[in-house]
């Protein structure tokens, strides 16, 4: 599906208005981090990473993209439907019962786009690396994207797979850190500080590119390409994506509160207005 980036900005308002409407609609649900990664999931699925329609489980010859931090599902689904994998109405069922689209996304529904179950936080990225690992063996030179929240970097089994990623040299893997600096606790310096990340995934074996603008779609297109022709070189590649929890919504920006928490009827309408588009495709 070929957009221009006018066309992708505007998907990226569509998309959070998605956003807010299914986790109001339930009353429950994590928009501050959905809203956040709006841009980086809109430049993968609509300019950077190459899939294929229909949706096939084993995706050969085929980028495969794995969301570690399952809470923030509302951007998933959101990108998943608009770009064509599921029917948009689909995003009325969010969080109900007998629904494809959990709250943290599941396998077992068959809902197209879904490749693992995620949630449980720290474990996306090893599950990446050995389909990274499997399109090798298999001949396969497509790419592998994950991505993953920061406070979930306080999870051990993110510095195994950290530490395996590159003593194996894995290195058709792009995996990209959500750092707002907010975890549902408060924020990640006072839970528990990561100190200099950057430095420490370097000590770790990857390369490590940063991007300080992760709301500008364009900055984040760049970075995501910049990504891809370090792959390829021996070692893993790893993106530190600075980005606004909460961003579109003046109220839910610069907190931690709307980590996991909806907006009432009122909070959505003034969110509505902020969002304005001329001609909105809303379910």
């Amino acid at each position: 599906m070929s957009k221009s980036i006018e066309e992708l900005k505007s998907l990226t308002t569509q998309i959070r208005r998605d956003i807010l409407r299914m986790v109001h609609a339930v009353n429950s649900g994590h928009p501050g981090g959905s809203l956040g990664c709006t841009e980086y999931f809109t430049a993968l699925y609509g300019n950077v990473m190459n899939y294929h329609l229909p949706f096939t489980m084993k995706g050969k010859n085929e980028d495969h993209f794995y969301l570690s931090n399952g809470h923030i599902s509302p951007v998933y689904y959101s990108t998943l439907a608009r770009f064509g994998f599921f029917p948009v109405e689909e995003l009325k069922t969010f969080r109900k019962l007998d629904s494809r689209l959990q709250g943290h996304p599941t396998t077992h529904e068959g809902l197209p786009g879904i490749r693992i179950a995620s949630g449980s936080l720290g474990q996306g990225l090893s599950v990446a690396l050995g389909v990274a690992q499997g399109k090798k063996l298999d001949g396969d030179p497509s790419l592998v994207y994950t991505l993953h929240g920061d406070g979930e970097l306080q999870e051990g089994q993110v510095w195994e797979a950290l530490m395996y990623a590159a003593g194996k040299k894995v290195d058709n893997i792009i995996s990209t850190i959500d750092y707002n600096g907010r975890q549902i606790d408060g924020d990640t310096d006072d839970v528990l500080t990561l100190g200099d990340l950057h430095a420490k995934l370097e000590a770790f074996g990857w390369t490590v590119l940063e991007e300080k603008n992760g709301n500008d779609l364009e900055a984040v297109i760049a970075i995501l390409e910049k990504a891809k022709t370090e792959t390829g070189k021996g070692k893993p590649v790893v993106i530190l994506l600075h980005t606004e929890m909460g961003y579109g919504v003046d109220y839910m920006m610069g907190s931690h509160a709307w980590h996991g928490k909806a907006p009432n009827d009122e909070q959505l309408d003034t969110a509505f207005k902020q969002l304005y588009l001329e001609a909105p495709a809303d379910y």
